[in-house]
């Protein structure tokens, strides 16, 4: 059995970092809006699937006018940059008009509104793709899907050979990019520190000349816009969308974020990683690890049994930090 699990381990890693990845992403929406508003935008997951959608129509438009006649390297940055753009508008109108109006009111009301925006993003997107295509699921041309092998076994043959595509790769490059880069801007640009000084005491914040709203504004453009960034690498690395791919993921993602400690931005991109890899290893080793008895499909189980044995025993997350009521 163990020698079993062994020659999977390097295929398991490569898949759990890069589902882990886009995980990472998507939580650190979610961990940066609860920082400043201590709000669970539970729509957050419904616009990485807009992303998604725009991305793909951006790729597949450009592609039936120009006949196939540009590169990738110009398609998959430019479906990006549109998503992304788009993703973080979106955010931003969300919050102006469904969580402003509530940012006062108890918090469930507007866990509640989130929920509700969730529900009216996935039927908006599903009639366009229907109105348009005539089904809501969408194929994805995948740009870079060439093969790749990693040799392990030449080194270590007790392992076997993983192989994964180019945009594996891909994916990865630009999700470490994207998380050093939001690190940066949140540590050490001006912005980044009236965003920190509005998560800590928004009243007080407001007496120092920090404009709290553009801030909140901001904030949910960065976090929606990774959701989009994050929605077309999903897209192109697993090939099909459809409009409900933002709910379990999204909650996924939710759940990478409280499991590193919600409102911290690194336990997010650590959390997601994790729960990536530990999805992946479930997926490959429950069957072997059950004698048969659970496949495969309860990898989801496993993943959210974690998420309660960290809340029971440490439920700050693993770099969250205990909050002290003030009496």
């Amino acid at each position: 059995m163990i020698d079993q699990m062994l020659q999977t381990v390097p295929q398991v890693l490569i898949d759990g970092l890069t589902l882990g990845a886009v995980y990472a992403i998507v939580a650190l929406g979610y961990t940066m809006v609860y920082g400043i508003l201590e709000l669970i935008n539970f729509a957050h997951g419904d616009i990485f699937m807009t992303g998604a959608f725009v991305g793909t129509a951006v790729i597949m438009g450009t592609m039936s006018i120009s006949a196939g006649a540009l590169p990738a390297w110009v398609l998959l940055p430019a479906a990006l940059i549109t998503a992304s753009l788009i993703a973080g508008a979106t955010g931003v109108a969300i919050e102006r008009v469904a969580y402003r109006p509530l940012r006062h009111s108890p918090r469930l009301i507007a866990f509640i509104t989130a929920i509700g925006v969730s529900f009216l993003l996935q039927d908006i997107v599903r009639f366009i793709t229907e109105l348009t295509r005539g089904n809501y699921i969408v194929t994805t041309p995948t740009l870079y899907d060439a093969q790749l092998s990693l040799p392990v076994s030449a080194v270590f043959s007790v392992f076997n050979d993983a192989h994964f595509k180019t945009m594996t790769l891909l994916l990865l490059v630009c999700a470490v990019i994207v998380m050093i880069a939001l690190d940066f801007f949140v540590n050490r640009t001006k912005w980044g520190t009236a965003m920190r000084a509005v998560a800590q005491d928004r009243e007080t914040a407001s007496l120092m000349a920090i404009n709290v709203n553009k801030v909140i504004a901001l904030t949910f453009f960065i976090g929606s816009a990774l959701g989009g960034f994050g929605g077309v690498l999903f897209a192109q690395q697993y090939g099909t969308i459809d409009p409900y791919i933002g709910f379990i993921l999204g909650l996924k993602a939710f759940t990478a974020a409280v499991l590193g400690g919600i409102g911290n931005m690194r336990g997010a991109m650590f959390g997601g990683i994790l729960l990536g890899v530990i999805e992946m290893f479930s997926a490959a080793n429950l069957g072997i690890l059950t004698a048969g008895a659970f496949g495969a499909e309860y990898k989801d189980v496993f993943a959210f049994s974690l998420l309660i044995i960290v809340l029971i025993f440490k439920p700050e997350g693993f770099f969250g930090r205990p909050i002290k009521e003030k009496v």
